[in-house]
């Protein structure tokens, strides 16, 4: 019987076999489609004939299609549905990819067509796209270390394997100390939580097997514990348990293997020639320098510390009006911060959330995406990954254009944030293909399905790194949707966040649960105005990380890692009570692979331009402004990374935008 992952998937939109592969398909699958690609690199580079774009740069682009296949079905299941067999198949997969690359990257015959195709760039007649692929291609040998050889050649060759086991090791880790803890709450526990809170707990308890309500370290569970939980003992427990993962000690820690990923790195860059690893991540984005980041970082740094301080002070009173003596800890937080918001803006998060079921919120990212672009969204039956997955089929004007898959619930087998990827990108050739587009979140699973406001702002942010996907119009997949600078990625996301707060959005979406009735306009009024409220420590716990992740990566790399990090938050004197948004031993985006490292600071660079985007549609005729949505489509969500992103940003605007819309949005102007 052919391996279902290998085969010809003769299936609706030429989906993945879900309902056919098993685990025990991925290892033989994943061996012969990467001698498959082996063999097909090895023609590209033996090709007796002259180099041509066609013959190595176009044939490259092709290669490897079956080894990509198997890989997005994996890599989508390890990531969202995890199982023991999974993860050891990741352990095995990780360093064999590693040394593929390093081979690829490393063969000198195939380098020197690339070469070749380099200096002879002018004469070649090429397209803007075509140029566009060929400097992309170059600039990722020269940056692999093609040019290296001998012993440098060989140690980069083992620094990127073992980088690649220290990774998923990181990952890993991490879902075994989030999946490993929980806290039981008996009936007097529950002073304080709103039935929805208690309902998710009685959920996850059930899902562990046990007749009561569970804490968990799920961000959808434990944020609205400490928000409204009146049990300082047990928040204290919580919030601990939750900053201290990836720290907890035995064979989950991953302090030693993020100081060792550190001091790889910087080896890394010292063999390419660079000053740090910084510098070499930071050349190909936007940023470009350490330097241009750390001066964006520091501008917004004090005005959000003085409003964080300014918080604080206030929210200490508070606490101490209750009685409870001593510093605001960082348990205390988020509790007195909702007292402060119902206070203040008399919004009660447990009457907020039936106005913002799931459905309708999905229903109001696909209104937006019609209104604005033109799609259409029609639900599929068919065979998916996991019982809790949907998916629709995106059409403009009765053409294919998608599939869109939504992954909603956390559980226990997927790992902790939220994440959009692709199965399939768009291409035109070496043939025309539409994308496979996969949202995934953490949502508390109920019935129905009730978001905070943060999650509903969730599912927009990652809604709109799909419509990144489903958008492109370019001719390579290399180039397609997201395959952009890291600081340029999240434009469009953070971009579409902005027409949640849209009020007509609002006011036809956001329907009570039960009765179907709009949401009042007043509490849609408290909800907007709230919505720059504990902006102060938002800031900072971000930036914080972002500042830790740049230092980490400008220097030497550091002996003690939590050492290291204290001292930069010291130097920068963060407020007590507020932590880093992600401590190292937790900081996925930086150490589970190198996509954020030395670019947790690219969500702000983004923030620059998604608010300054935004108010172009304000200054013409409004959030649906059609002839800045075509605007938007033509220079930025259509190109992918087929055009430098400075182009892109300037084709849509005109200018590049400075940082004052950034703290405008944030409230934190002076």
């Amino acid at each position: 019987m052919t391996n279902p992952l290998l085969a010809d998937w003769q299936t609706p939109f030429a989906l993945a076999l879900f309902d056919r592969i098993r685990d025990d398909d991925f290892a033989p699958a994943f061996e012969t489609a990467l001698g498959e690609a082996r063999a097909e690199v090895a023609a590209i580079a033996d090709n007796p004939d002259p180099a041509t774009f066609a013959n190595t740069i176009e044939a490259l682009e092709s290669s490897g299609s079956a080894l990509d296949k198997v890989l997005s079905v994996f890599f989508t299941l390890a990531g969202a549905d995890s199982t023991p067999q999974r993860q050891a198949l990741q352990r095995d997969f990780g360093p064999k990819l590693a040394a593929y690359s390093s081979e690829l990257y490393g063969n000198k015959a195939l380098f020197a067509r690339v070469e070749e195709l380099w200096q002879a760039r002018a004469d070649l007649g090429l397209s803007a796209e075509e140029d566009r692929l060929l400097m992309l291609t170059h600039r990722a040998f020269r940056r692999a270390g093609a040019a290296l050889t001998g012993e440098e050649e060989a140690r980069m060759r083992a620094i990127m394997a073992r980088l690649a086991e220290l990774g998923t090791a990181f990952t890993q880790n991490l879902l075994a100390d989030e999946a490993g803890w929980h806290m039981e709450l008996g009936e007097d526990d529950l002073d304080g939580l709103p039935d929805f809170v208690v309902d998710t707990a009685r959920a996850a308890g059930r899902e562990r097997g046990l007749d009561a309500p569970v804490i968990t370290l799920s961000r959808s569970l434990i944020v609205p514990f400490l928000q409204f939980s009146a049990r300082r003992d047990l928040r204290k427990t919580a919030y601990q348990a939750w900053a201290a993962r990836g720290a907890t000690g035995g064979e989950t820690d991953n302090r030693r293997l993020a100081e060792e990923v550190l001091a790889l790195r910087a080896e890394r860059a010292a063999l390419l020639g660079y000053d740090s690893f910084a510098a070499y991540k930071l050349e190909t984005e936007m940023a470009r320098t350490p330097e241009a980041v750390r001066d964006l970082l520091m501008s917004v740094w004090a005005p959000a510390r003085a409003q964080a301080e300014l918080d604080a002070e206030t929210l200490a009173a508070m606490m101490h009006a209750d009685g409870v003596n001593g510093e605001l800890e960082p348990w205390d937080w988020r509790y007195y911060s909702e007292k402060r918001r119902q206070a203040e803006h008399d919004l009660d998060e447990a009457a907020l959330k039936p106005y913002l079921s799931l459905d309708r919120m999905i229903e109001a990212a696909f209104g937006c995406a019609h209104r604005l672009f033109g799609l259409e969204f029609t639900p599929l039956d068919v065979p998916l990954y996991h019982a809790d997955c949907r998916a629709w089929e995106v059409t403009r004007n009765g053409r294919h254009v998608a599939v869109f898959i939504g992954d909603y619930f956390a559980r226990a087998s997927k790992r902790s944030g939220a994440w959009c990827s692709s199965m399939r990108g768009q291409a035109k050739r070496p043939k025309v293909q539409g994308p496979v587009v996969i949202n995934v979140c953490n949502f508390a699973k109920g019935d129905p399905a009730l978001l905070s406001y943060d999650d509903a702002r969730t599912l927009f942010h990652e809604f709109g790194h799909a419509l990144h996907h489903l958008l492109s119009d370019v001719t390579y997949e290399s180039l397609s949707g997201t395959s952009v600078a890291r600081d340029f990625v999240e434009l469009p996301s953070q971009l579409f966040e902005h027409w949640l707060e849209v009020p007509e959005v609002l006011e036809r979406y956001a329907t009570h649960v039960e009765t179907g009735e709009a949401m009042p306009r007043d509490m849609l009024e408290r909800l907007l105005k709230a919505t720059t409220h504990d902006m102060g420590f938002q800031t900072v716990e971000y930036l914080a990380s972002a500042l830790v992740d740049l230092s980490f990566h400008e220097g030497a790399p550091p002996d003690d890692l939590l050492a290291a990090q204290q001292a930069v938050l010291e130097d920068l004197g963060m407020p007590h009570a507020i932590a880093m948004r992600h401590a190292a031993p937790h900081f996925a985006h930086v150490f589970a692979g190198d996509g954020y490292s030395s670019g947790y600071y690219s969500y702000m660079w983004s923030e620059v331009m998604d608010a300054d985007a935004f108010a172009s549609f304000n200054e013409g005729a409004g959030p649906f402004d059609a002839d800045r949505a075509r605007a938007l489509e033509r220079h930025i969500l259509s190109r992918g990374g087929a055009y430098d992103p400075v182009t892109l940003y300037e084709g849509f605007r005109g200018r590049l935008p400075g940082v004052e819309a950034l703290l405008r949005g944030r409230g934190l102007a002076a």
